[in-house]
Parts: C-alpha cells; sequence; structure tokens
C-alpha cells in the first residue's frame, strides 16, 4: 500500500463555482446582453481602470506597440510560434477528410470544417500569460479559423506590449485591450462593436472561468478551467532537486495549485520535500507557491513502480513529469493524463513556453474524458450522405419503414416508403389514399 508523506487537501469541479462568483458573473453577463458597449465599458473602468476611447487596436497603433520591445522578445516569440504551428499542422495534416461507398451508389464521408468565428482570452493579471496567444490563436490559425478575435486586459493601467506582439504575430484578426468577464461575455454574445465568435478558448481566472462555464451552449469553449497542477512520477535514479524544483515550478501559478510526487523510493521523496523547504523561502513567488505546497502538496510512496502508475493515474492530473530509467513505459503504463512529458531533459514549463505542445489542458480529473486544446477543437467533423443508386434508395426505404415503425415513428417510415414506391415499385395504403385526394384548393 502507498506511504503518504505528505497530504494535501483535493480538489474537485465543485469547488470552481462559488456562489458569490457565479452570482456576480451572471449579472454582468446579462447587463452586457442589455446594454452592449456602454456596460462593456463600464466594466472595464471599473475592475481595469481603462478608459480608452478604442478598446480595438488599430494596426498603426499595434506596429506603434511593438516597436518599443527588443529584437529579442520579438525573435523568441517567433521561434516559440514556429514551434506551436509546426506541431499544430502536424496534428492538422492528420485529420483527413473520408468517403465510403457503403453499399452501391451509397456514399457517406465527413469533412473537417473549421469555426468560422474563434475568441482568444489572453490572461494579463499578475502573470500576463504571453505564451497563451500563441496556443489560441495559431492553433486556431491553422485550423482555418478565418476570424480570430483575440482579447487580453491592460495590466496596471498599461498595454502589454509583449502580448499585444504575440497577438499579432500568431495571425489574430482583431486585437481588442479588453479583460475579463466582459472580454469573455463580449466576445459569446457580441456587441455593437464586437461581432460575436463562435468558440472561445484560453485561461484565466475564477471570474474568467465562470463567464465561460455559463455561456457554454451558447458559445463552444476549450474547457473548463480549475487550477494548474502537477504530478511527477519519479525512480529511485531521479534527480530530487530537479523534482523539487519542478513542483514549484508549476505551484507558482496559484495558491491552490496542487503538486505532487509519487515515487517508489522513498529516499528521491524525503529530499526532494527537504529541497522544496530550501528553494521556497527564496521564490519571488513564494506567496503563491508556499500555500500551494502547504495546501495543496502531495508526496506518496509507492511499494515499486507499477504502483506508482497506477496511483499518478488515479489523479487524472494535468501535468505529469516522468522522471524514471525508462520513462517511455509512461505511454504504455498510463492513460489518464493531460500531457506527459518524458525524462529530465523535459520539464512541464517548456510545454507552458516554448516547446510547441499545446498548454491549455485538462485539470480537475478531467483528463479522465477530453484532451487539451488542439487544432481539431477548432475544427467540426461534419459528415455528409448521397445515395446514386435508386435500388440502393428504395432498399433502404424498405428497411426504413420497418425500423421507424418498431420505434412508432410513422412520418420516419412514410419517407422510407416513399423512397420504396417511387424506386421498386412497392405499393402503400397510405401512399394510394393520399395520391387519390386532390390538394386542398385545387380543382
Amino acid at each position: 500500500m502507498p506511504t503518504q508523506l505528505k497530504t494535501g487537501r483535493a480538489k474537485s469541479f465543485a469547488d470552481t463555482s462559488q456562489d458569490d462568483v457565479r452570482e456576480r458573473v451572471q449579472g454582468i453577463i446579462a447587463d452586457i446582453r442589455t446594454r452592449g458597449d456602454v456596460a462593456v465599458r463600464e466594466y472595464a473602468e471599473t475592475f481595469d481602470r481603462w478608459t480608452d476611447a478604442d478598446f480595438r487596436l488599430s494596426p498603426e497603433r499595434v506596429q506603434e506597440i511593438i516597436a518599443t520591445l527588443p529584437q529579442q522578445v520579438i525573435d523568441d516569440i517567433s521561434l516559440v510560434q514556429s514551434q506551436v504551428r509546426h506541431f499544430a499542422e502536424v496534428q492538422r495534416a492528420s485529420m483527413t477528410d473520408v468517403e465510403v461507398e457503403t453499399l452501391p451508389g451509397v456514399f457517406l464521408g465527413h469533412r473537417h470544417v473549421p469555426v468560422q468565428a474563434a475568441g482568444a482570452y489572453i490572461p494579463g493579471g499578475k502573470y500576463p500569460l504571453t505564451a497563451s496567444a500563441h496556443m489560441t490563436i495559431v492553433t486556431a490559425k491553422v485550423a482555418g479559423v478565418p476570424r480570430v478575435v483575440a482579447c487580453t486586459p491592460p495590466i496596471r493601467g498599461e498595454i502589454p506590449a509583449a502580448t499585444v506582439a504575440a497577438m499579432h504575430l500568431a495571425g489574430a484578426d482583431e486585437i481588442w485591450i479588453l479583460g475579463g468577464v466582459q472580454a469573455v461575455a463580449a466576445m459569446a454574445v457580441g456587441t455593437e462593436s464586437m461581432a460575436r465568435v463562435d468558440l472561445i478558448a484560453g485561461p484565466g481566472n475564477a471570474y474568467v472561468a465562470e463567464a465561460k462555464r455559463q455561456l457554454f451552449g451558447e458559445v463552444g469553449i476549450d474547457l473548463f478551467a480549475g487550477p494548474t497542477e502537477i504530478l511527477v512520477v519519479a525512480d529511485d535514479e531521479a534527480d530530487p532537486f530537479l523534482v523539487a524544483v519542478d513542483l514549484l515550478s508549476q505551484a507558482e501559478h496559484g495558491p491552490e495549485s496542487p503538486a505532487v510526487l509519487v515515487t517508489n523510493s522513498e529516499r528521491v521523496a524525503r529530499e526532494a520535500m527537504a529541497h522544496v523547504e530550501r528553494i521556497l523561502p527564496g521564490m519571488p513567488t513564494a506567496d503563491y507557491a508556499g500555500p500551494a505546497w502547504r495546501d495543496y502538496g502531495q508526496v506518496i510512496v509507492t511499494d515499486d513502480l507499477d504502483e506508482a502508475y497506477a496511483v499518478a493515474d488515479s489523479f487524472a492530473s494535468e501535468h505529469v513529469q516522468i522522471f524514471t530509467a525508462e520513462p517511455r513505459q509512461a505511454l504504455e503504463k498510463m492513460v489518464h493524463y493531460g500531457a506527459l512529458f518524458l525524462g529530465e531533459n523535459t520539464c512541464v514549463s517548456y510545454g507552458d513556453k516554448v516547446i510547441g505542445t499545446n498548454h491549455v489542458l485538462p485539470t480537475l480529473g478531467a483528463a479522465r474524458y477530453t484532451g487539451g486544446l488542439w487544432v481539431g477543437k477548432y475544427l467540426r467533423t461534419a459528415t455528409y450522405q448521397e445515395i446514386r443508386n435508386t435500388d440502393s434508395s428504395g432498399e433502404l426505404g424498405r428497411v426504413c419503414g420497418r425500423a421507424s415503425r418498431v420505434e412508432l415513428f410513422e412520418g420516419h417510415a412514410r419517407s422510407g416508403d416513399a423512397r420504396a414506391a417511387r424506386h421498386l415499385g412497392d405499393r402503400f395504403d397510405w401512399i394510394d389514399a393520399a395520391l387519390e385526394t386532390e390538394p386542398a384548393g385545387q380543382a
């Protein structure tokens, strides 16, 4: 049986919707539905102290903002976006349209059709997540989305220049300095100045997450997001210092971010815990990472590595790092995770910032039933069907008639009867009766 060296509280989806947040968000959305741009402007001024006349940046203003950045920043953004774009293109190429002839003259197929407008929310606040622009906008454009609306809040009254550059270089068609619930609501329901979108992607705080939750159905969303999670699976060969550093790298996302170590080595577990305690006090983000580790950190020691993989799988964690002698075993041993990071040369921070896979991933156990944001999220797999052979149409009509009447769907059955009569000469009393009667109003 596993031994728990450090216990922590568990998070669930029930924790993500608080009554006060839910009611506040509901009121803001209702207000924006009614008053449109006027309400958006009032909330932007109240929450972000933003009073500029235009929320949407003109192309000229975008270029002015980008010109304030060092070339190294632009080069780094371009490199990371090339990584994201390349992997998204490979993913898109794996999704092929299909068509098959299932019976003589009966053709079934599907096409992958992009949504026509997507909203990308790029957070600001304490952490301006510039990388979220790569993940949401580049991926949408590779999918073929013709219109991408990108929103990000001002930070302490200033436009976040690096985020604007990332939005532009990623291919955003509209760039808005607008954050919070007001941004999500404006994208979802539309206002006088912003046309609505079909799908919204991107992380955010509890208010943004709740707005996406309430608007889901009226608009598509990427995921219901909770606090960032990390889980490390380690064996006796793992470096405890790297384990500690990487656990804290994700704990700094917020005071409720779980950081979990599962290992079959008590030595590695105890040394990693000791490193955490030494590193934490000197972290500039200790105000977030400290409470996260204290309240939600866990360290579990198992009897063997197979048990470690099984325990790790039960968490269905957002990010899972594998620090073992044979890390690729995890591809066979585990099935529940948002993303795997194999070996000590790889870390979650690479996935968040530079490596090219998407960092918008399932949390709170949702990895049991869904993956993260990817090019396919912006595509709708739409089927089509065509019958060119009259005999096949008639034969399917006979089956349709019988199958529909078993379910008491007489109208469905008659659609099948009509084809069986037309193509195979079948006779039906209801058709004879209908054709014997002149339509009303005709002589």
